[in-house]
Parts: C-alpha cells; sequence; structure tokens
C-alpha cells in the first residue's frame, strides 16, 4: 500500500511538473525590461522564445514575430529544441508512467509494470534536464548582456518565465528519481507470495514415514509356520 502511494504522489508530482514546463513556451515573460516615467511605467519590453514585445502605459501591446528560424540567434534556436525535446519526454513518461503504476490494471506482469514505471522515470528526468538546461541557457545569455559594460542595447532581466521552467524542471526531476527507486522494489512485485500455511518439512524432503515396530511372533506360531513350509 504505502508503494502504491509513492507511486501515486510521484505521479502527481511529475505530472504537475510537465504541466509547468508546457506552459512555459507560450509565456510571454522569458525576458523583461522597463522605462520608468515620474510617476508611472511609460513602457514595457519583454520577449519569449517566439516574439518580442513591447506594452505601453494604456496596456497596448506592439509585438513583432521573429524572422526566420535560420535567421535566429544560436542560442533562441537551441531554447526551442530543448523545450520541445522536454515536453515531448514529459509526454511519453506519463503514457509509461500510467502503465507501469500498481494502482492500475494493464501493462502486464508485475515485474514488467516496474520496469515501465522505471522508463518513465528516466523519461521525466531528461524532461527536467532538458527545461532546466534551456531554462538555464537563456538566463545566461540574460545575465551576461546585463553585466556587460560594453552591452550599449536594450539590457533585460530575468523573467517569470524562466522560474516556472525551473519549478516545472525541479518536480519532474523529483518526480522521476522516485519512479526509478521503484524500480528497487520491482522483485518484490514478482517475488514468492507469502503463504499463510508453510509446511514444517522443506521443499524436497519427503516426510518420514511412522516406524513400525516389527511384529511379535510366539513360539507356537513360529512352529507352525515352519511346519507348514517344512516339506515345500
Amino acid at each position: 500500500m504505502s508503494d502504491m502511494v509513492t507511486e501515486i504522489l510521484a505521479f502527481i508530482l511529475t505530472t504537475s511538473g510537465w504541466v509547468l514546463i508546457s506552459s512555459t513556451i507560450p509565456t510571454d515573460y522569458w525576458k523583461v525590461s522597463s522605462l520608468d516615467g515620474t510617476v508611472i511605467t511609460t513602457a514595457t519590453f519583454w520577449s519569449n522564445l517566439w516574439k518580442a514585445c513591447v506594452t505601453d502605459s494604456t496596456g497596448v501591446s506592439n509585438c513583432k514575430d521573429f524572422p526566420s528560424m535560420l535567421a535566429l540567434d544560436g542560442y533562441i534556436q537551441a531554447c526551442r529544441g530543448l523545450m520541445i525535446a522536454a515536453v515531448c519526454l514529459g509526454f511519453f513518461g506519463a503514457v509509461f508512467a500510467l502503465v507501469g503504476m500498481k494502482c492500475t490494471k494493464i501493462g502486464g506482469s508485475d515485474q514488467s509494470k516496474a520496469r515501465m514505471a522505471c522508463f518513465a522515470g528516466v523519461n521525466f528526468i531528461l524532461s527536467g534536464f532538458c527545461s532546466l538546461s534551456s531554462c538555464s541557457l537563456y538566463a545566461h545569455r540574460i545575465t551576461s548582456e546585463f553585466f556587460d559594460p560594453m552591452f550599449v542595447a536594450q539590457k533585460y532581466e530575468l523573467g517569470v518565465a524562466l522560474f516556472i521552467g525551473w519549478a516545472g524542471s525541479i518536480l519532474c526531476v523529483l518526480g522521476g528519481g522516485v519512479f526509478c527507486f521503484s524500480m528497487v522494489d520491482s522483485y518484490a512485485y514478482g517475488g514468492p507470495a507469502s503463504t499463510s500455511h508453510v509446511s514444517s518439512h522443506p521443499k524436497g524432503h519427503a516426510q518420514p514415514m511412522s516406524q513400525r515396530p516389527p511384529p511379535k511372533y510366539s513360539s507356537s506360531s513360529r512352529a507352525q509356520h515352519f511346519d507348514k513350509n517344512a516339506y515345500v
């Protein structure tokens, strides 16, 4: 029962992390910068993996989609690929987790279900590392430009989407680790079933038969037996 609860908790962690990672891709604020006036913020510049926008004080946004993928910066292309890979790995991990969990009735034998649960954990861990690498690469580019005194263009700060991606990555790695550790109990799935009634004699040894005392013959019965067979 405790193993089943552990797997359910791991599935909740990994699924929540995968949802957070998936929601990070279309989120607007990967990096953000603002121009402050005397009273209100006059303009907010923000960007994600797909477009760059500016929002004025009235809430009106003007956006420009990025040009062709071949004309993009290399780090944006890498971040796109890593995030898409993270979403795909998380999807397959969720499918294998549903098949391999103890609380489901599909997946074959108990050992097969344990292997599927471990494989799901590996997928979730890879998904978490892909998302973690993408967000960290994007954040490194922002911080390196921000602290570079020779960089004269618009400087940005870390956006909320990066923190969402980091949180989802941590949840996926933690939950995937729990699924992988369930492989330790895989042979508890298919191990020998415990029996309530066990014979006191080990298997393969015949139970000794009760020894009967040798029959006792009286002297008269011996004589009769001898006389009967004397002339045969």
